[in-house]
């Protein structure tokens, strides 16, 4: 749970808990699969499970296709570079595994309810996994993402940039934490998002470019919890 961000240090339910999973909250049974964004969400940008954040603000700048070694290889070259001499490995292919089922269904999910518990994440369809020779390869790639509501994607710009009237696009698509990061989605894809919320939201964001700038900017604060009372109120 504190890897969701459910918890914080002190063992208290967070906002976002309260939002969702009271008994009168937003989706208490995880029933809508927006639902399982938002937890991917924080699941990523919460970094207490940093293997996540890890995956997919870094080494897929690398790789769109990468294996278990490559995972590790990656993170034993980011230790190197912070003069960490030890990590453990067996702890690394551990979270890997875990990852992997979080994220993947197998055919054992598919058999074992129980065991499906574990791939709550799978229905988001965000890694894949195929074999050539003896290596598992997993794959994020970069796509519209028009199966995510407009409003989680508002909801993420919200509350990963808390306060800010005004934000870059390359930053929106590139940097650490940002929708296009997070949710491995192309520019396309972004752009589409942006003209829906506008058309969504006439009076509180627009969409400009000049002098080879373009940003998204909000005309006034929004809660971000705001956005998804609308979403869930429907």
């Amino acid at each position: 749970m504190r890897a969701f961000d459910l918890l914080d240090n002190a063992d208290n339910l967070t906002d976002i808990a309260h939002w969702i999973l009271r008994d009168d909250g937003f989706d208490p049974y995880l029933e809508d699969e927006a639902t399982l964004w938002i937890l991917h969400y924080h699941l990523v940008k919460k970094n207490f499970a940093s293997i996540y954040n890890l995956i997919f603000n870094e080494l897929r700048r690398e790789k769109i296709e990468f294996t278990r070694d490559n995972f590790l290889a990656f993170v034993r070259r980011k230790a190197e570079s912070q003069n960490i001499n030890y990590f453990n490995e067996k702890t690394l292919v551990e979270d890997f595994y875990v990852m992997s089922k979080l994220y993947i269904r197998s055919t054992s999910q598919m058999k074992d309810k129980e065991d499906g518990f574990s791939g709550v994440l799978t229905e988001l369809n965000l890694i894949r996994q195929y074999s050539r020779g003896r290596d598992d390869y997993f794959i994020i790639e970069n796509d519209e993402k028009s199966v995510i509501p407009d409003e989680i994607i508002l909801y993420a710009i919200l509350d990963s940039r808390k306060g800010e009237l005004s934000i870059d696009f390359n930053t929106l698509e590139q940097a650490n934490n940002s929708i296009g990061m997070i949710f491995a989605i192309n520019r396309t894809g972004i752009l589409n998002k942006i003209e829906n919320l506008i058309e969504s939201y006439p009076n509180e964001i627009t969409f400009r470019e000049q002098a080879g700038t373009r940003e998204i900017q909000f005309k006034e604060s929004i809660e971000p919890f705001s956005t998804l009372e609308k979403y869930y109120a429907v």
